[in-house]
């Protein structure tokens, strides 16, 4: 079991987490609750409002998704845990549409976690 909350190892988990939306209602169930937007000058809590500096947060796992002809569907999910405790998700295209700001903001965040999910024996 992960600190996010979910099992990898688990076939129910690996099936929900194929699809953006899947994946996003399953991390909300881990309590990652809030969205967060990137700013020019850091990154903002749409729950409340406080802005965080790249220090201040750590990318506890990423999830990449690409659509299946346009590549104006590849997204990246960001799992996001904060200084003081709030628990979020980013969204951003990846490739020649990913947003400027989530890019130099993801680019200074040091803690970036991408969990290795090793099979059970």
């Amino acid at each position: 079991m992960r600190e996010d909350g979910l099992d990898l190892n688990n076939e129910m988990d690996k099936e929900h987490m194929k699809t953006l939306t899947s994946c996003l209602n399953s991390l909300l169930a881990a309590g990652f609750e809030t969205q967060f937007k990137a700013l020019k000058h850091g990154l903002k809590s749409l729950t409340t409002e406080k802005i965080y500096l790249p220090e201040e947060v750590k990318i506890t796992n990423f999830y990449r998704f690409e659509g299946d002809s346009d590549p104006s569907d590849n997204s990246i999910l960001y799992a996001i845990e904060t200084t003081s405790g709030e628990k979020g998700t980013l969204t951003d295209a990846y490739g020649a549409y990913s947003d400027a700001h989530v890019a130099k903001f993801i680019k200074e965040v040091e803690d970036i976690g991408k969990r290795e999910h090793k099979k059970m024996d």
